[in-house]
C-alpha cells in the first residue's frame, strides 16, 4: 500500500511539473522575476513601448501580438515597425484602408520573408480596428549608402528621398554601447561607417515615432532588441528628438535554463523576455 502510494505521489509530482514547465519568463532589469501582468500595466502608462524582439522567434512574435491587443483594449495604440520601410508606407496605408489586397500589397511593398507568419497579424490587427501602423524604417539602400561612404552620403538624395529618413544632420555618438559592440563584433578591419549605418536606422525609426505620437494613446514599435537594448539605440533618438518622451523598452534573450536571469543580460531593458533556446524558430 505504501509502495503503491508513494508510485501515485511520484506520478503527480511529475504531473505538476509537466505542467508547470515554461516557454518564457519576465525579469526586470534587475534579474527580478516579474507577472506579464506588471509588463502590461507599465505599457499603459508610457508613450512608447519598444518591443526588441528575435526576428525568428515564435514567442517573442506571440507575445508582441498579445501585448498589443491587451495594450489596446484599454487604451487607442499607434503601431510600427522596423520591417517596414518608410517608402513603403503609401502602400500600407492602401491596405490598411481596404483598397488593395494582400497580393498587392506583397507585390509593392519590400516585405520580409518572414511577413506572413509573424507581422501580418500586426498589420492585420491594426486593420480591423482601425489604428494606424507607421512603417519606420531607412530604407535599406540608403542604411547601404551610409555604411560605405557616412552620412554625408545622405546628402545626395532628393527632397522627395529625404522625407523617408531622419532630418539630416543626423546626430551621433560612436560611444554607445550598442555601436561599441558592433564595431568589436565585425573586428579591427570594420569601417566605422557601419555602425553609422545602425545610426541611420536607429534615428529614422525613432524620428517616425516621436512624430507619429497621438495624445492619450500608446505607440508600440516591434524591432530587432538590438535596436533598443541597453536603453540606447532608438532609445537613445527618441530622448535626444524629445527629452521628456516616456519609453518602456522590451529585450528579448534566450537561455538554456529560464527560471533565474543570467547576469550578462541584466540591464539591458525595463523588462527582459527570457525565452527557452530551444522554442520554435519561424525560419
Amino acid at each position: 500500500m505504501r509502495t503503491k502510494f508513494l508510485s501515485l505521489l511520484l506520478l503527480f509530482t511529475i504531473v505538476l511539473h509537466a505542467q508547470d514547465k515554461k516557454s518564457y519568463q519576465l525579469f526586470d532589469k534587475n534579474g527580478k522575476k516579474v507577472s506579464y501582468d506588471k509588463l502590461l500595466k507599465a505599457s499603459l502608462k508610457t508613450q512608447v513601448v519598444l518591443f526588441g524582439e528575435y526576428h525568428n522567434n515564435s514567442v517573442s512574435h506571440w507575445l508582441q501580438l498579445e501585448l498589443t491587443k491587451d495594450v489596446a483594449a484599454k487604451i487607442p495604440v499607434v503601431l510600427g515597425a522596423e520591417m517596414i520601410e518608410a517608402d513603403n508606407q503609401t502602400q500600407l496605408n492602401q491596405y490598411l484602408k481596404g483598397e488593395i489586397d494582400q497580393k498587392k500589397l506583397d507585390s509593392t511593398a519590400r516585405l520580409w520573408k518572414n511577413y506572413p507568419t509573424d507581422y501580418k497579424p500586426l498589420v492585420d490587427f491594426a486593420k480591423e480596428n482601425n489604428f494606424d501602423f507607421i512603417a519606420t524604417n531607412i530604407p535599406r539602400r540608403y542604411a547601404s549608402m551610409v555604411s560605405k561612404k557616412g552620412f554625408e552620403a545622405l546628402e545626395t538624395l532628393t527632397s522627395e528621398e529625404k522625407t523617408w529618413i531622419a532630418p539630416q544632420p543626423i546626430p551621433y555618438d560612436a560611444s554607445l554601447p550598442g555601436y561599441v559592440e558592433m564595431m568589436k563584433m565585425m573586428g579591427d578591419h570594420t569601417s566605422p561607417n557601419m555602425p553609422k549605418a545602425q545610426a541611420s536606422k536607429d534615428a529614422t525609426m525613432a524620428y517616425f515615432i516621436n512624430k507619429n505620437l497621438k495624445a492619450n494613446s500608446v505607440f508600440i514599435h516591434y524591432n530587432g532588441t538590438f535596436h533598443s537594448d541597453n536603453f540606447d539605440g532608438i532609445n537613445w533618438y527618441l530622448k535626444t528628438y524629445n527629452p521628456s518622451i516616456e519609453i518602456v523598452t522590451i529585450s528579448t534573450v534566450e537561455q538554456k535554463d529560464i527560471s533565474k536571469l543570467e547576469k550578462e543580460n541584466y540591464n539591458k531593458a525595463d523588462f527582459i523576455l527570457v525565452i527557452d533556446e530551444d522554442v520554435t524558430k519561424t525560419y
